[in-house]
């Protein structure tokens, strides 16, 4: 094919030999390998040391430095929890980094490279400098270099985000991270890993901002932020007080500073959202789903309108021509010696010329003068001979003001289902930059259709129970996509519109139609910028070149393997199995991985809450902090951590409402204010009867403990046998340690009046939680509409919002 190039490139390199084994060894040695800028994976010493020498485990070896300097070893009981935690997240982060890292390797992309002489597919990240490596339609390009053989249109919009298809030709230059259009060419790289264009763009990126993350990860974050600012002028605050003002001794000044920090310290609310996002990770990967992205699936947890293309997504990927058909006074032999011209000709460098060369191709046929390939632009492709040219295409790009005309030949194969192009005779040569200006002359046209994948309308039904909305977008005829749709069990799949004659505003369009048919690439594009503008958070799946734009823009792109390696790359997750009813198996990780992390956040955040405003109320009445860090440690070890890590493990794949931030405030603040005005009745009453302090430490550490299971009940509404189970295992830890280990958790034998004490606060806490909680759930609710309704909503819909979370 490109023998009439070679000598053109002699000097640089022979394209039947490309680099031989020994100047490969020498460009590795030179490190000249076209290795990735940015490697996804951390290595195993970097997540041993991100896991150990963190912000709160550098102030968890001060505290415990200064109880050994007091002599106060009971209290370290937090150390355990601590070095558990740390040793945990470690070997999981671990675990999950090997098996994507495998999974990987396995899928990572491929390209055709000759070395010595022959034709051999290598991974992209082992190319090296001056390689030759063969691209064809829908490849990406791995490294930046030069046209040493063939014609390709190249698609630069990634790089310099204008959706152009350039021509690129012998000498022409290529950037890395742009990708053919149509054609077929040898390439020589040049400029290779750092140095290519695409690495020096992502480093200077990466300069420039940090990496995006998703409202879960972002909201524990500003959480963990603001505790570790305020605990350390706090801790300063406490001690200083108890050992100032309130003269008591050093060793009580700490212990009781300490255990407020410790308390308002969420130590196992990272590690657990690290964990979890890991696991949820190594699962997907298990069943043959790649994340590139972890924030991925969060956001497609969120997710509430999916983009689908038509071929790949609700039908399988493979065309199959059914049959042609003539138009008016056009016999059928015409039409087949036209149809092997025109076959015989072609390239096969996509899935309709695939299909039409299987189907017609013979070795009978006349050689044509040159070529124009298709474009996602023009919609067509031709065949040029003498005087006249043979074009096969869309109807509407082909026939052009002569549709009307003759489009009562092929409705109702339209209508029908079929993917109908037109094939016809141009009374003209043309060219690629020569649109057609002349009629055409009809002479048929080409039945095409995808099957429906078998699995399509249980997953869209799916969908639609969880109140996604699906878009279809697609390149083809609106009325065919409109009809595939149907039958795949899309709703409201007959509001179609062809944006091929469309001029009107974007966001009016995706609020009124679901099919969207013609759709160009930079159209794919201006679609889900619309559906983001009008507040909805978009996923969008694709399998081709043309999809890559809009899956860009979208908040989560999910690529099929069986595409092209440029929309796999461009994706944040891949179906390797290219299997779309994978698609609500991701969507239930990623609710598990939200609705669990939101259930244990509340947890935590109840001794956060109580800590932080008994210390300022503390601090404001001069009054010693109630509690011992080991006290502190029973609550957290057998309330929050151990339930929290269970209840992390459960399928729970209930819709995504609201905030996160307000989710999680809305269970958390009832139980730590209950928390704060029980043990501040128990001060009060300390001050009256004068208890002592080590029954007022024990009695404060029962009344946590019982608003611990009160908040942990709530939360986990409504009961059922796991969520029944993880109760009664916190319930039995706890009595197994007051019982066998009441010495270590400074537990003592509390008198007559405490124990009435605790009666009385604990049926007050309950009706005071309750309607904490009823309150809370109602704002909640509210929250949860604003954010889905946004400035429509309405005050009825408010106070309806409110009366609907309380009675929840």
């Amino acid at each position: 094919m490109f023998k009439e190039n070679k000598m053109a490139v002699k000097q640089h390199i022979d394209l039947d030999i490309g680099l031989t084994t020994p100047e490969v060894s020498k460009r590795i040695k030179q490190g000249l390998v076209n290795e990735a800028t940015d490697n996804q994976f951390k290595s195993n010493w970097q997540i041993i040391a991100e896991n150990t020498f963190t912000y709160f485990n550098l102030i968890f070896a001060i505290l415990a430095g200064l109880l050994i300097v007091v002599g106060s070893y009971r209290d370290l009981s937090f150390l355990p929890v601590i070095i558990a935690n740390t040793i945990i997240g470690i070997v999981q982060e671990i675990r999950a980094k090997h098996v994507l890292s495998k999974l990987t390797v396995m899928n990572e992309a491929e390209v055709l490279v000759i070395r010595d002489g022959k034709k051999i597919r290598q991974p992209i990240e082992k190319l090296v400098q001056d390689d030759v490596v063969i691209l064809k339609t829908g490849d990406q390009i791995p490294a930046d270099g030069r046209v040493l053989a063939g014609e390709a249109r190249v698609n630069e919009a990634l790089l310099t985000g204008e959706a152009d298809e350039i021509k690129k030709t012998i000498g022409s230059e290529l950037m890395s991270g742009s990708f053919l259009v149509s054609g077929e060419i040898y390439m020589q790289l040049e400029k290779v890993g750092n140095e290519s264009y695409i690495a020096k763009l992502t480093l200077e990126a990466k300069a420039m901002k940090s990496v995006e993350q998703s409202e879960m990860v972002r909201s524990i974050n500003k959480i963990i932020k603001w505790v570790g600012i305020i605990i350390i002028p706090l801790g300063i605050a406490l001690f200083s007080q108890s050992y100032f003002l309130n003269h008591a001794g050093l060793a009580d000044s700490i212990t009781s500073m300490e255990a407020a920090i410790i308390g308002m310290i969420p130590e196992g609310l990272y590690l657990l959202t690290t964990i979890a996002l890991a696991m949820a990770a190594t699962r997907l990967a298990r069943r043959q789903v790649m994340l590139h992205n972890m924030k991925s699936v969060e956001t497609l947890a969120r997710v509430n309108v999916l983009c689908v293309d038509k071929t790949g997504t609700i039908t399988e990927p493979v065309m199959t021509v059914q049959k042609a058909i003539t138009s008016n006074n056009v016999t059928s032999s015409d039409l087949n010696k036209y149809l092997a011209d025109f076959s015989g000709n072609m390239p096969v460098d996509n899935e309709t010329m695939k299909a039409v060369s299987e189907k017609f191709k013979t070795r009978l046929f006349q050689k044509a003068k040159q070529i124009v390939p298709f474009t996602s632009v023009n919609k067509y492709s031709a065949a040029v001979f003498e005087k006249y040219s043979l074009v096969l295409g869309a109807p509407e790009m082909v026939l052009r003001a002569d549709f009307e005309k003759y489009l009562p030949e092929f409705q109702s194969y339209v209508e029908s289902g079929y993917r109908v192009v037109v094939f016809a005779k141009y009374p003209k040569e043309i060219s690629e930059n020569s649109p057609l200006t002349e009629s055409v002359s009809v002479l048929g046209y080409i039945l095409i259709n995808n099957p429906i994948r078998k699995e399509a309308p249980a997953t869209f039904k799916y969908f639609a129970k969880q109140g996604v909305d699906i878009k279809v977008i697609s390149g083809d005829n609106p009325v065919t996509v409109s009809r595939v749709a149907r039958e795949a069990g899309i709703r409201n799949s007959e509001k179609y519109i062809d944006l091929s004659k469309f001029n009107g505003e974007y966001k009016d369009a995706v609020k009124e139609y679901t099919v969207f048919g013609r759709v160009k690439p930079d159209q794919k594009k201006k679609l889900i910028l619309a559906l983001k503008e009008v507040g909805k958070t978009v996923a969008m799946t694709g399998d081709g070149v043309n999809d890559i734009l809009a899956m860009k823009e979208a908040d989560c792109s999910i690529a099929m393997a069986s595409g092209n390696s440029a929309a796999v790359q461009a994706s944040q997750v891949v179906l390797l199995d290219s299997n779309f009813a994978k698609m609500p198996d991701v969507v239930n990780e990623g609710r598990r991985v939200v609705n669990n992390i939101e259930r244990s956040a509340s947890l935590f955040l109840v001794k956060n809450i109580f800590s932080f405003l008994m210390s300022i109320i503390s601090l404001m009445l001069t009054v010693n902090y109630p509690l011992r860090p080991s006290q502190i440690t029973l609550i957290s070890a057998f309330t929050i951590g151990l339930p929290s890590f269970l209840l992390a493990l459960e399928s729970n794949h209930n819709i995504i409402r609201g905030n996160f931030i307000a989710n999680v405030l809305s269970k958390s603040i009832p139980g730590g204010l209950t928390d704060m005005l029980a043990v501040w009745v128990l001060i009060a009453a300390n001050m009256a009867l004068d208890l002592g302090h080590k029954d007022l430490s024990t009695t404060a550490t029962m009344v946590l403990v019982a608003v611990g299971m009160m908040v942990l009940y709530h939360i986990s509404e409504p009961l059922n046998q796991f969520r029944l189970g993880v109760m009664v295992i916190a319930f039995f830890t706890i009595v197994v340690s007051i019982v066998f280990f009441h010495h270590f958790f400074a537990l003592t034998m509390i008198s007559g009046r405490s124990i009435f004490l605790l009666v009385v606060l604990f049926f007050a806490e309950v009706s005071i939680f309750r309607w904490l909680s009823a309150i809370a759930d109602g704002m909640a609710e509210v929250g949860a509409t604003l954010v889905q309704n946004g400035r429509e909503t309405t005050f009825a819909q408010v106070k309806a919002a409110y009366k609907r979370g309380k009675k929840q």
